[in-house]
């Protein structure tokens, strides 16, 4: 079993936290952490049931956490200008937000509520849409925002002739681009805010490997069996081999959310062999993400994508 590293984390008691994906898996144990820290933490869900389990677990494993359930659907745009009407209206400042929620490979093309291939549309613009939606907040609250992105992000690029991927698709390289796109969302979101004054930290975790949900069966997407890696993964994190466990591999993000020495347009992940489980430290940014260029652009296209498509809450 890989080792579990003690993350030292900052009283929260008093602060706002924002996870997206947190009713199982990786976004579960963060927001647990969170929760025991003294954070009031928003769980934006999907499926309610499922929500109030988490909060029961969350509860049970940090006695006197505040959770708060939502209700979002992260692939459409109209449900996340729901929720963020909802915290606006409510005034109370988010101090950390962790763009953790996301989607993997179906093996067929589908598409979100607004008409994106639902990776791009759920992994990055659905989290594009949350930033923008909440930016009045996450000044106030002079907010660190951590994105969760892969290490599939090393590898490929943005499809910019294809972005929807309508002509042709491939799950890994749709991934692969809903991953890069959040980074380097994320890397521009920290240039902005310094430069204008927002007091927004922004930076970049990812996970490593770990047998999460990612890969596992997932009928709604296509998916009715659980796909040979995520077996080899499992068995690898049983015997503690190369790769992590659903708890380790939250650590990275949980240091770049907390820690007091996680800095803003940094990335994070496991410091072990191939970078795949470890200690959470600082990493070179992948290739993909060092361009401000390409940052810039992908700022722009995403903001008119979202706005163009966003229809607001009856």
């Amino acid at each position: 079993m890989p080792r579990v590293h003690d993350i030292p984390v900052p009283d929260l008691h008093g602060k706002r936290a924002v996870v997206t994906g947190a009713s199982d898996g990786i976004g579960l144990r963060l927001a647990t952490h969170l929760a025991a820290a003294g954070a009031e933490v928003i769980l934006p869900v999907r499926d309610t049931r499922k929500g109030e389990a988490a909060v029961a677990q969350i509860q049970a494993a940090a006695p006197g956490g505040r959770c708060v359930l939502q209700p979002l659907d992260l692939s459409s745009l109209a449900s996340i200008a729901a929720l963020s009407e909802t915290l606006i209206d409510e005034g109370v400042p988010v101090h950390l937000l962790v763009n953790n929620a996301g989607v993997m490979t179906p093996p067929n093309r589908q598409a979100t509520a607004d008409g994106f291939e639902l990776q791009f549309g759920t992994n990055h613009l659905g989290h594009v849409a949350l930033v923008l939606g909440l930016l009045p907040l996450l000044r106030e609250g002079r907010a660190r925002v951590t994105s969760q992105i892969s290490i599939a992000a090393k590898r490929h690029a943005i499809n910019w002739d294809d972005l929807n991927w309508e002509r042709s698709y491939h799950p890994m390289r749709a991934y692969s681009q809903s991953k890069i796109a959040l980074g380097l969302f994320g890397l521009e979101l920290n240039r902005r805010s310094a430069a204008e004054g927002w007091g927004i930290t922004s930076n970049l975790a990812h996970p490593g490997v770990a047998p999460t949900s990612l890969l596992a069966a997932r009928p709604e997407l296509g998916r009715a069996e659980d796909t040979r890696e995520v077996r080899l993964i499992r068995t690898l994190s049983r015997r503690g081999i190369l790769v992590g466990t659903p708890e380790t591999a939250q650590q990275p993000a949980l240091f770049a959310a907390t820690s007091p020495e996680a800095e803003g347009g940094a990335l994070y992940g496991p410091h072990g062999l191939g970078h795949l489980a470890g200690r959470p430290a600082r990493q070179k940014l992948y290739s993909r993400l060092r361009g401000t260029e390409e940052a810039e652009r992908v700022w722009q296209v995403s903001e008119e994508l979202v706005s163009s498509r966003l229809v607001a809450p009856a």
